[in-house]
């Protein structure tokens, strides 16, 4: 698990222009006014409950150290720098541990990167994200990820020059309950349900399609073996919460190797049933996917469904158009190790 109890921070002192750390009681209302102001035209409805809940922060004033502790959000805001211009807040970048697992190294998300529209262009965004880094080095941190819109051409190339690389491109997909699912194709392949036994064939299926090099299962999704073998508590859990998970699969008639399978994930305050659909790299695609999601669609015609899925793949991404299934986020994932 990542820790929290940093190499020390520079001491806030009061500053009218130029780059200091963030200071909960003083920032957190113009922070969610200029994350508000930069981000409007990508912002979901968890950005904007984020926001929502900046401004509920703002007002626990000395309160605000203790819950910096317990916070998720108040813990990554903390944790970032600022930028000011007589005295106006025109800057920042918050930084998040990701709660990798151990073995992987101290991971670390950059977020909430934003620069006013009237101060952008000037190295601003460069300088916090320059602070951020020298942070993370002191820290002995692995590495740094972030996920970037990927028609924003500046942004990218500003990563870049901080040695940011591609992982992968993503685009997150939802189809709504309301939508009749397409005529389904006359499919000669056979699916089947997976055994709780055949872990370790799922597994090595995933390490080829998604190794963790390349983002693995998608944004804070690392592959690992306890994403298949799940231990006890987990299954009582899983009971416990009411989720439903289940994996449909598509193997070799003569060898019996696994070639593809789609698992779904429910739970009760799950907004949509989340899938994921892997296929082993190096064979066509399209007919194990056509067969899979015609499977899943067909199965929950009224349920509403999201899928993160690499945007290098353009068969599945005609597929899922044809299932009524919309983009909802068309994303980079960039990585940095240190």
């Amino acid at each position: 698990m990542t820790g929290i109890s940093a190499t020390p921070r520079e001491r806030f002192a009061p500053l009218e222009s130029g780059l200091r750390p963030v200071n909960l009681r003083h920032d957190l209302r113009p922070l969610a006014d200029l994350i508000e102001l930069v981000f409007a035209d990508s912002m979901d409805s968890g950005g904007r409950n984020a926001i929502r809940e900046l401004r509920q922060l703002s007002h626990l004033g000395y309160g605000l150290k203790l819950v910096a502790r317990l916070n998720e959000l108040a813990l990554g805001i903390s944790m970032g720098y600022v930028y000011l211009q007589a005295g106006a807040l025109v800057g920042n970048v918050s930084v998040y541990p990701a709660r990798y697992p151990r073995q992987l190294g101290e991971t670390w998300i950059l977020a909430n990167v934003a620069v006013h529209p009237q101060h952008q262009g000037r190295g601003i965004g460069s300088q916090l994200l320059g602070a951020s880094l020298a942070m993370l080095r002191r820290r002995g941190a692995a590495r740094a990820i972030l996920q970037v819109d990927a028609h924003n051409a500046p942004a990218r190339a500003l990563y870049q020059r901080h040695c940011f690389q591609l992982e992968r491109a993503w685009k997150v997909w939802r189809r709504s309950g309301f939508k009749r699912a397409a005529p389904a194709e006359r499919q000669q392949l056979r699916i089947t349900k997976l055994r709780r036994g055949d872990w370790a064939a799922a597994y090595a299926l995933a390490q080829a399609a998604r190794p963790n090099s390349r983002g693995g299962f998608g944004w804070l999704q690392p592959l690992q073996a306890s994403c298949f073998q799940k231990p006890l508590w987990k299954q009582l859990f899983s009971l416990f919460f009411l989720s439903c998970d289940e994996t449909w699969a598509i193997r070799d008639e003569a060898s019996g190797a696994l070639l593809a399978c789609c698992s779904l994930e429910s739970a009760v305050g799950y907004r949509y049933i989340k899938a994921r659909l892997i296929i082993q790299p190096g064979i066509d695609s399209q007919p194990y996917a056509a067969a899979l999601l015609d499977k899943v669609v067909a199965r929950y015609a009224s349920a509403a469904i999201e899928l993160e899925h690499p945007a290098d793949d353009a068969a599945v991404s005609d597929l899922l158009k044809r299932h009524h299934f919309k983009i909802k986020r068309d994303v980079q994932h960039m990585r940095l190790d240190f």
